[in-house]
């Protein structure tokens, strides 16, 4: 029987120099495709964009990006044999509020960046002490430095469960989770899993779909239908769903092997260039960093794979849920949440932002947290 290491040791990102003039070389390497008709982006990622990206990833800062990264602390420890990575950012205010948060597909812990000093210290950002958080923000098995993932088998329930198991390490008797993408999916499990302690979930996508009962339609408003024709956009563009869930191990060599392909199959980042996504350029490069310098592409394909859907019956999520729905994302229709979540007890929408509303509009993501969690208490 091997022993399972439950030691937490502190972590600092540091990549090697020589990985670093490796990225340059390949990027002033870059052999850009044949562009399509027109160069836009209804065929994907264009070449124009990509030309002025590449330029833009070869003057970034990477040195400067890291000393970014490294202001709050990092530790690694082992769950269920896999590695993983997280930050931990106590708030200087008594009685502070355990919180997970749990990033996006194609991203990591950097997702929150911006946040996490809004949720720590809210007194600083005009807020009240009461409404502070300790935050866990980890990295998911096979995203950014929780890597390699030693087996098959990491889907968002044991994902939730790793995590359970990671604040009760770190001492947390009660806490609670905000998700978006990938990380309102763990966010969820963390709700049907019911740990003892867990306070609800806020989350900014509840991914509930028509059941086929024609009865579901007539409960929807026209801001329904709208959300339906998103979702119906969403279907055409978002090939890396079907390309991840079903060959990532095929896609992950392309990607572990050219950043460029790396950057243009991140295209979500840019809204698949529908010209709404408020992600800065120099934001979505270090996200592609990241996941350059970790080769994580592999890892994060597969996680795809193993969430791919099944035709069991959707499990009724119980805890205190939140939902904030943003402009430009996905829009959770409520009739549907509702059928498969019990207690969805805070709604909001905000008129601006899209699908990685934490890098475009990090205030008001931090204030519905905050709203959300301070109407449990």
């Amino acid at each position: 029987m091997t022993n399972t290491d439950t030691t937490i040791r502190p972590f600092t990102v540091d990549i090697p120099q020589a990985d670093l003039d490796d990225l340059m070389t390949r990027l002033e390497r870059t052999r850009l495709p044949r562009p399509a008709p027109g160069d836009s982006w209804e065929h994907g990622t264009p070449n124009h964009y990509l030309r002025e990206a590449v330029e833009a990833w070869r003057a970034f800062d990477w040195r400067a990006a890291e000393t970014r990264i490294n202001a709050h602390p990092h530790f690694m420890t082992e769950i269920d044999g896999q590695p993983l990575h997280f930050v931990h950012a106590e708030s200087p205010h008594a009685g502070a509020t355990p919180l997970l948060l749990l990033h996006t597909y194609p991203g990591s812990s950097v997702d929150y960046l911006d946040m996490i000093d809004r949720l720590t210290d809210p007194v600083a950002y005009g807020g009240r002490a009461e409404d502070a958080f300790h935050v866990v923000v980890p990295d998911a098995p096979g995203f950014g430095f929780s890597n390699p993932v030693p087996e098959t088998g990491w889907n968002a329930a044991r994902v939730a469960r790793a995590y359970d198991t990671l604040m009760r390490r770190l001492g947390y008797e009660r806490y609670g989770a905000h998700g978006s993408d990938n990380g309102a999916v763990v966010a969820r499990e963390l709700g049907l899993l019911a740990p003892e302690g867990f306070l609800g979930l806020h989350v900014l996508q509840l991914f509930s779909f028509p059941s086929g009962d024609p009865a579901e339609f007539e409960r929807l408003d026209p801001a329904d239908y709208a959300g339906l024709e998103h979702l119906k956009w969403f279907q055409k563009v978002g090939g890396y769903n079907t390309m991840n869930a079903s060959r990532p191990q095929t896609i992950a060599a392309a990607l572990s092997d050219s950043p460029v392909g790396l950057l243009a199959y991140g295209e979500l980042f840019n809204s698949f260039g529908n010209g709404t996504s408020l992600v800065p350029l120099e934001t979505i490069i270090l996200e592609v960093t990241v996941t350059w310098f970790t080769n994580a592409a592999a890892g994060m394909s597969r996680a795809y794979y193993d969430n791919a859907p099944t035709d069991d019956p959707t499990p009724v999520n119980a805890a205190p849920t939140g939902v904030a729905v943003f402009a430009d994302d996905f829009r959770t229709i409520k009739a549907f949440a509702d059928r498969d979540n019990s207690n969805i007890v805070h709604w909001s929408h905000f008129d601006t932002g899209g699908h990685f509303a934490a890098l475009e509009v990090p205030d008001l993501v931090a204030g519905d947290i905050r709203a959300f969690f301070g109407n449990l208490r």
